[in-house]
């Protein structure tokens, strides 16, 4: 995993500022702000419910903020989002896949929907598999395959454009302790790439992977600390408290 350096502006991926979300009269996010720089695995922890789901959807231009700013690389996602949309790459809580089509069938599709010169396909294609340890399932119908590899199948189509930013919405769900430790070895080599930002609700995922957590509880934003705090004696206890949802 990679542990930056404190780095200047240009190297700043993801600028969120005061992001605040409604449905109806309820404010299911309140003033979120959140960087992100190269190289950096920020880790957005809090229980289910907690509003995780929907600042990802913001930062990945799928809902739009009632109020804040969101740039990615430099470029405003409110107002420029199809440009700043190419420097993002997103896996939903639901990986969205076609599961009759084979892999390689299915990761042409997304090249394709990314723009991507069909002279490049091919090479992108063959990169995001590598990348993915996918190499020898091309030819594999996804609905045949474990739920481990159909989520690194989501991850190649979320990185097949080479994005500055990854987004991923509780990646290692659901997946049995040889597919987790799997993902988590490829999430760690995705964030010295790139700069990836991650939702869960798992304390030890925020250990194994992250260079920095944000704990979001009721949709506000009530802890956060650097990878040089995660072992520190207490700190443990202290996230458990602050993700503990109140009783109402």
């Amino acid at each position: 995993m990679s542990h930056p350096a404190p780095s200047s502006r240009s190297d700043l991926t993801l600028n969120a500022q005061h992001l605040s979300r409604r449905i109806g009269k309820r404010e299911i996010v309140s003033d979120i702000s959140l960087t992100l720089r190269r190289g950096e695995v920020l880790g957005l922890l809090g229980h289910n419910g907690a509003g995780k789901s929907t600042v990802l959807q913001m930062l990945a231009g799928v809902l739009t903020p009632d109020s804040g700013e969101i740039s990615i690389s430099g470029i405003d996602l409110l107002n420029q989002p199809q440009t700043a949309k190419a420097r993002l790459g997103f896996l939903p809580e639901t990986p969205p896949l076609y599961k009759e089509l084979t892999v390689d069938a299915y990761l042409n599709f997304a090249a394709r929907l990314r723009l991507i010169p069909a002279a490049k396909v091919h090479a992108a294609l063959a990169h995001a598999k590598h990348r993915c340890g996918l190499d020898a399932m091309g030819k594999k119908i996804i609905a045949t395959l474990s739920k481990g590899y159909q989520q690194r199948v989501g991850i190649a189509q979320a990185i097949i454009h080479a994005p500055d930013v990854i987004i991923l919405d509780e990646p290692t769900v659901g997946l049995d302790p040889a597919q987790l430790r799997e993902i988590r070895t490829l999430i760690r080599e995705l964030g010295d790439a790139h700069s990836v930002i991650l939702s869960t609700h798992l304390l030890p995922e925020v250990a194994a992977l992250c260079d920095r957590v944000e704990v979001i509880r009721q949709g506000k934003q009530v802890y956060s600390a650097d990878r040089s705090a995660f072992d520190h004696d207490g700190l443990e206890d202290r996230l458990v408290e602050l993700t503990t949802e109140i009783a109402s």
